[in-house]
């Protein structure tokens, strides 16, 4: 399995939340790659830039401590995002989903909007 995390499951697997059962870690630890987009690190510098979030290190820093790989944004991944229908519309969430759909990644999320897209989801309730 090839998992791709939206920007809270990376936070939240950081962070060691409670939010990610064992059940979710254990898929997460026992995929064959774990990527965190440059949306992600996009994102979260911007958070943190607006004084909206503290990180206890980069986000390229917490990629790698983790084992996971970043996964860059491409023009493939451009030209996906902008043809989305617009069931949802956080630029950053819809990126996600076009590399999702793109590179053949399950996208672990919580965020219920993104489950109206065609695309493989693992949903942390």
């Amino acid at each position: 399995m090839k998992l791709l995390l939206d920007s809270h499951v990376f936070l939240w697997w950081q962070a060691n939340d409670a939010r990610l059962t064992r059940e979710i870690k254990n898929v997460v630890r026992s995929a064959n790659e774990v990527y965190v987009s440059a949306v992600t690190a996009w994102e979260l510098g911007l958070k943190v830039s607006l004084g909206k979030l503290r990180l206890p290190a980069s986000v390229e820093d917490g990629v790698t401590e983790s084992g996971f790989w970043e996964l860059p944004i491409t023009f493939a991944h451009a030209r996906v995002a902008v043809a989305l229908p617009h069931h949802h519309r956080d630029p950053f969430d819809r990126m996600l989903i076009a590399q999702a759909l793109v590179e053949n990644l399950t996208l672990v999320t919580h965020d219920a909007a993104i489950q109206r897209y065609e695309v493989p989801v693992l949903s942390v309730q």
